[in-house]
C-alpha cells in the first residue's frame, strides 16, 4: 500500500510515518518544512513542496500512484487564527481544496483528514459526541469545519471517501524516545510546562483563572500521540475496506484542568514550575472532553496510554533528552 502523508514531517505526521513504516507500507511524505523537520522522518521518501503550488502537487500525483492520502498539514494556532484569519482559510481550506481536486483528477478516492475539536466551539453538553452542534469560535476551527463540509460535497459529487478525525489535545512523545513535540513557537500546554521544568523557560503563563470550573482554569482532554496515530491506521484500514465516509472524535474521555496538569508535571519531573496568570485568550472554550465511543466501536480503537502520568512521562523523557 502506497500512502501519501501530507505534513508528515510535523509532530503528529512524523509519528504517523513511523507507524506506517513499522507496518511496512510504502510512504511518500509531502511537506514544506515550514514547521516540520526532515530528521523527524524515519521512513519513506520526502518530497519538499507546498499545497499552494498547484504545479508541484500535480507533479507529485502524476509521478506516483497513491492508494490513500493522510492530510496533517495545516496552521494550528488559535490566537493567530483570530488575528490573521486569511492565513488560516488559505492554508487550511484553499490548500486542502488543491489537494482534493488533484486526488479527484487522478482517481484517488481514500482520504484521512486531521480535523479538530475546535469545530464544536463552546460545548452545549459534555462529553462531546460526533453529533454535537458545530459553532467554531475562531478561524482555525472554522477552516477545519469548512473542509469537513467540503469533503461531504466531494463524496456526493465525486465519490471521494473520507474519514475526519477530530482531535482533542494531542500530547506525549514516542514511548521509544525516537520522536516528540518540536514546535516553533511552542504553544501546547504540556511541552510548555516541561520546558519550564527543564530550564528552557523561566515561567508558564496560565491564561485565565476565572472559568466556571473547579479551580478556575480551562479543562481539556489529553490524548497520547501514539494512540492518535493508531486511530489513523485503523481509519485507513476502514476506508479502504468499507469505502465509507465517517467522522470520529478522538480523545481520552477524561478532563484535566490546567492547574491539575501543572501539578502532575511537578510530580513527574520533581522540579518546581513557576506559574503566572494572564487574561483569558479569545477563542478558548471553558471545557472540552470527548466522547470517543464511536471510534472505539467502529474502528475497534483502544487507548494504550490513557493515564495522564504516562503521557507526561513520555513527554518529559523527550524533553530531557532533546531540549536545548
Amino acid at each position: 500500500m502506497h500512502v501519501l502523508v501530507v505534513g508528515g514531517a510535523g509532530y503528529i505526521g512524523s509519528h504517523m510515518v513511523k507507524l506506517l513504516g513499522e507496518k511496512e507500507c510504502r510512504i511518500t511524505i509531502f511537506d514544506n518544512l515550514s514547521f516540520g523537520y526532515a530528521n523527524s522522518i524515519l521512513y519513506g521518501e520526502l518530497v519538499v513542496g507546498d499545497l499552494a503550488d498547484i504545479d508541484t502537487v500535480e507533479h507529485l500525483f502524476s509521478t506516483n500512484s497513491f492508494d490513500v492520502v493522510i492530510h496533517f498539514a495545516s496552521s494550528i494556532l488559535v490566537s493567530e487564527s483570530i488575528s490573521n484569519p486569511s492565513k488560516y482559510y488559505r492554508n487550511n481550506f484553499s490548500n486542502t481544496q488543491n489537494l482534493l481536486d488533484t486526488m479527484v483528477k487522478y482517481n484517488i478516492s481514500s482520504f484521512v483528514f486531521s480535523s479538530t475539536a475546535a469545530i464544536f466551539g463552546e460545548p452545549q453538553y459534555i462529553p462531546i459526541d460526533e453529533a454535537h452542534p458545530k459553532f467554531p469560535l475562531n478561524a482555525y476551527g472554522n477552516s477545519k469545519w469548512m473542509v469537513e463540509q467540503m469533503l461531504a460535497d466531494y463524496d456526493n459529487a465525486y465519490g471521494l471517501k473520507s474519514i475526519c478525525l477530530r482531535y482533542f489535545n494531542a500530547c506525549g512523545a514516542d514511548p521509544n524516545g525516537k520522536l516528540g513535540e518540536r514546535h516553533e513557537p511552542e504553544t501546547h500546554l504540556i511541552p510548555l510546562i516541561l520546558q519550564v521544568a527543564s530550564g528552557r523557560r523561566d515561567k508558564l503563563t496560565i491564561f485565565g483563572q476565572d472559568y466556571e470550573t473547579k479551580d478556575g482554569t480551562c479543562i481539556r482532554d489529553y490524548i497520547h500521540v501514539t494512540d492518535l496515530v493508531e486511530a489513523h491506521w485503523l481509519a485507513l484500514q476502514r476506508i479502504i475496506t468499507h469505502k465509507v465516509s465517517r467522522c470520529y472524535n478522538l480523545g481520552n474521555g477524561n478532563g484535566f484542568s490546567v492547574k491539575e496538569v501543572v501539578d502532575l508535571c511537578r510530580v513527574v519531573t520533581g522540579r518546581d514550575i513557576q506559574v503566572l496568570y494572564g487574561n483569558r485568550r479569545k477563542g478558548d472554550p471553558t471545557i472540552l472532553i470527548s466522547n470517543s465511543s464511536l471510534a472505539e466501536t467502529e474502528l475497534k480503537w483502544k487507548l494504550r496510554y490513557s493515564d495522564l502520568y504516562t503521557i507526561v512521562h513520555t513527554a518529559w523523557c523527550w524533553e530531557i533528552k532533546n531540549g536545548k
